[in-house]
């Protein structure tokens, strides 16, 4: 299994690499260590929601963009081996003692076990004038 956090890196590593960039201009940009970088790229450091921010301003990336890369990238390395990991699950009939469910017919959809949070707000100059993205479960 691939760790996020090499994942991150390699996919770091690759927008910054196709940009023709160095370590160095783009931890000065990201105003992070050179060193620092290196280690996140290398997956060797966890990356905080921040510095990720800052690493994709730098790069001219959405964050959003660069974690749903991630997510394919980590479906791909699974290869396959855990589609329930990658589908909704389907809804099953409730316990008969289990109280009753509004169905997505009737009423509002169900909520993701996970959201984007912001996913919305606009590109980069919400990041600039410290908007935040955050996971929300």
């Amino acid at each position: 299994m691939t760790l996020l956090r090499t994942q991150l890196g390699n996919t770091l590593r690759g927008h910054r690499l196709r940009q023709r960039r160095t370590l160095r201009d783009v931890s000065g940009a990201a105003r992070v260590s050179l060193g620092y970088l290196s280690e996140v790229e290398r997956g060797q450091k966890e990356a905080s929601s921040e510095l990720l921010a800052s690493i994709c301003d730098a790069l001219e990336v959405e964050l959003a963009d660069l974690l749903a890369e991630v997510s394919s990238e980590l479906r791909g390395a699974d290869g396959g081996r855990n589609p329930a990991a990658v589908r909704p699950l389907a809804p099953s009939a409730p316990a008969a003692d289990a109280p009753a469910v509004e169905s997505a017919e009737s009423g509002p959809s169900a909520e993701p076990a996970l959201a984007l949070v912001g996913a919305g707000a606009p590109p980069h100059s919400a990041l600039r004038r410290g908007g935040a993205v955050s996971l929300a479960a």
